[in-house]
């Protein structure tokens, strides 16, 4: 059974809005900076700087290259009535949001990083204005997340602790339209070496072993096991290397596969089938392969009770969502924010930055150019402070209504155990350096 928040929102909701609005202009700043200056994983040395300066500026106490990663960080609010609470045994919540800003090569922020960055920070001032003026007990973190587009930083933080002690988690993502109960895959991604023999390939062919043979026969196989997969799943495959010269039968040839599935069970099935096409080809060709797994993702859970407290306040903000169903029959795209929600409860919603009355743009999608653009537009600006007042106040939800994080927590008690085990058996393969010769 889904609660009804019991919070006057006269009072705390107004203090959200007026906080985050009296925010926006340096927020455009920092989302316009992040956006003009785009940066890989891992390399967001320009956007840590100014996100961490600025959340230092406005209060927070910021932990810089947080979990020993260059351009990751933890920014930290709490009130001070919570130090006596602590002091006298009570319970004191913790909530937690998340950041991103980095960009995709050669299209720069198509998936919209600049913004999730200040919708992160928008949703913690929000927070910790309510937090500060009330003085209420409770604490709220931001946690700066590099990498999310590759091998994904939040992995890594989760594994170091960063997210320890929290009650709840919350994120928003730009998209081409509003939605909060949207399919998210998991996702998994390998690297594929294949050796083989280099010989002149006019002189004498015969002597040598093709690796690009075998790379093009897996893309090929690929191609035709899409076929036999479920039709919410997805196989991406790119060839990263494939010779030196045409007249040189290629010793040496690589591939980017990244597969996706609506269960990290279906995930792992496919996986193998994947595989099994990979050694084939390795043996009719006669090289040897090495497959190193680089990334596995979690399907996003939906917390219930988080995600209906923040349909109820977008749908105050104006926001206009399609029916639920309509909604999980669309998959989306993956992200490591699906681990955050097999480790505590969370929230991912996505919200549209084309119109703010709903309109879709068929032209316009993630990791293409023309998203590229629409992310540094005014409209994309206020769609961002939109969503993060909704984060803002749920997340506040969590801290202090009465009943609300026990009911979060129920809900996520009832993830199936199963996904987090695989994961485990995933992890543990790329932590072993996850490579299978052949």
């Amino acid at each position: 059974m889904v609660t009804h928040s019991t919070i006057p929102e006269s009072k705390y909701a107004h203090q959200i809005k007026h906080a985050i609005d009296s925010h926006s202009k340096p927020l455009r700043e920092l989302s316009l900076e992040i956006h003009s200056k785009p940066e890989l994983g891992y390399q967001e040395v320009y956007a840590h700087k100014i996100l961490t300066d600025y959340l230092e500026e406005v209060g927070f106490k910021v932990t810089r290259g947080a979990c020993d990663i260059k351009t990751a960080f933890i920014a930290e609010y709490e009130s001070p009535a919570t130090a006596p609470a602590v002091a006298a045994g009570k319970r004191v919540r913790s909530v937690g949001f998340c950041s991103e800003y980095d960009a995709l090569p050669g299209i720069g922020h198509a998936c919209g990083h600049n913004l999730i960055a200040i919708v992160g920070v928008a949703a913690a001032l929000g927070v910790k204005a309510v937090l500060e003026k009330d003085n209420l007990v409770g604490r709220v973190r931001l946690l700066g997340t590099p990498a999310e587009e590759t091998t994904g930083g939040k992995l890594l933080m989760i594994e170091r602790g960063a997210f320890d002690g929290l009650d709840a988690c919350l994120m928003s993502h730009p998209s081409p339209r509003d939605g909060v109960y949207s399919t998210i895959l998991s996702v998994g991604g390998c690297k594929v070496e294949y050796f083989g023999k280099a010989s002149h390939a006019s002189a004498s062919p015969w002597e040598g072993i093709n690796a690009l043979d075998a790379m093009v026969m897996t893309y090929n196989g690929l191609a035709l096991l899409r076929q036999q997969t479920m039709p919410t799943s997805r196989i991406h495959c790119i060839i990263t290397s494939g010779g030196q010269a045409a007249n040189i039968i290629p010793d040496y040839a690589s591939g980017k596969i990244m597969y996706r599935a609506v269960t990290v069970v279906d995930n792992n099935k496919l996986f193998e089938s994947i595989q099994q096409i990979i050694e084939a080809s390795a043996d009719a060709t006669g090289c040897t392969v090495k497959i190193t797994r680089e990334m596995e993702y979690l399907p996003m859970p939906n917390n219930e009770h988080m995600a209906s407290r923040y349909t109820e306040y977008m749908t105050g903000l104006g926001v206009h969502y399609r029916p639920r169903e309509e909604q999980e029959r669309q998959p989306s795209g993956s992200t490591d924010m699906g681990n955050v929600g097999h480790y505590l409860p969370g929230l991912h919603p996505g919200f549209n930055i084309v119109a703010l009355n709903g309109t879709t743009d068929p032209d316009i999608s993630n990791h293409s150019i023309k998203f590229t653009a629409q992310a540094k537009t005014e409209v994309a600006h206020l769609a961002s402070l939109r969503s993060a007042k909704g984060l803002a106040m749920t997340g506040l939800d969590v801290l202090i209504e009465p009943g609300f994080a026990e009911a979060v927590k129920e809900d996520f008690e009832k993830i199936p155990k199963t996904s987090a085990e695989d994961y485990k058996m995933a992890r543990a393969a790329i932590s072993a350096g996850g490579c299978g010769c052949h």
